[in-house]
């Protein structure tokens, strides 16, 4: 297997991290802090139990951390589920060389860690495209003079996402999943068409179970992670149908989301492929069994649709 994309530039530990928060917040000096969690950018810290602050651990996340400083205020107040909007930033410090940032923590279990039935996921339809169709509505003007940007890494390219693929199929032979051909070759045989410029929106950029919150009745309780928010293709959010809801529910999903085109769908089921490629592969080597789940459920969800296809 190839060296792997989300490995770390800066090892952060609790006491890094309460040396970087007190020194400039003293509010926060000497309580209680604890792991909260690590992703493939940014590890979390709880700090005295009800503020997460999370640090850059790749220098490809600083510029991502800074975008959400810089924007997701801006547009919290105009979603139906909380935001993991930035109340603290914190800048770079002999402690802590990057910035980063905290905000208020947000109640709820990531997706990834909830065993979800059929009925749980078919629930999470319409909030999951009611959120999507108030987020893709917002004027974009506001947030591109604050800086928000083009899709500047081909996410949906496709010869890199193909490539991208293959290179983590390995994964799925590792943990018995047989059918990682038939994957790949509807994804060689599916490139995703441009939007045009009129349909591309303000975009989450990388929305999956990970970065889903679910209170204790499995309903979504917030949207966090918007290192990758920018101004791009729709489908790359609306991805989160193929990723997580059983086909019989696509259709409640698209009423509270609104007229979804054939491109922006098949677009969408490209980049769900794509990305329960790259959820086992991280799983794989990082032994993280909830990202494994979430990816061999995600194609055993969109395996059916495209054999039909």
């Amino acid at each position: 297997m190839s060296t792997p994309i989300w490995q770390a530039d800066i090892a952060i530990d609790t006491a890094l991290a309460a040396r970087a928060i007190g020194a400039q917040f003293p509010q926060f000096a000497g309580v209680p802090i604890e792991v909260f969690g690590s992703g493939w950018d940014n590890a979390a810290f709880l700090v005295d139990g009800d503020t997460v602050f999370r640090f850059p651990r790749r220098r490809v996340a600083v510029r991502l951390m800074e975008r959400e400083c810089a924007l997701l205020p801006l547009i919290a107040p105009l979603l139906p589920l909380p935001i993991s909007a930035p109340v603290f930033a914190g800048s770079s410090q002999p402690a802590y060389p990057w910035p980063f940032a905290g905000y208020p923590r947000i109640d709820g279990a990531t997706a990834c860690t909830i065993a979800l039935d059929a009925a749980a996921r078919g629930a999470l339809a319409a909030p999951l495209g009611e959120f999507l169709r108030a987020l893709h509505r917002i004027d974009p003007a506001p947030l591109v003079a604050r800086g928000l940007r083009p899709d500047e890494i081909g996410r949906l390219d496709h010869a890199k996402r193909l490539r991208l693929a293959r290179e983590r199929a390995g994964a799925l032979s590792a943990i018995g999943i047989d059918d990682g051909a038939g994957f790949l070759r509807w994804l060689e045989n599916h490139p995703p068409l441009a939007p045009v410029n009129s349909a591309r929106a303000i975009v989450h950029g990388d929305l999956y179970a990970r970065h889903v919150l679910l209170d204790e009745r499995c309903a979504p309780s917030g949207i966090i992670d918007w290192g990758d928010i920018h101004l791009g293709d729709p489908a790359l959010d609306i991805a989160i149908a193929h990723l997580m809801l059983p086909a019989c529910d696509y259709a409640a999903f698209r009423d509270a989301y609104g007229p979804i085109d054939e491109r922006t769908w098949q677009a969408a089921r490209f980049r769900a492929i794509y990305h329960a490629f790259i959820e086992i592969d991280y799983g794989v080597r990082e032994n993280d069994a909830g990202m494994r789940a979430i990816g061999t459920a995600a194609l055993e969800l969109i395996g059916p649709q495209i054999e039909s296809a």
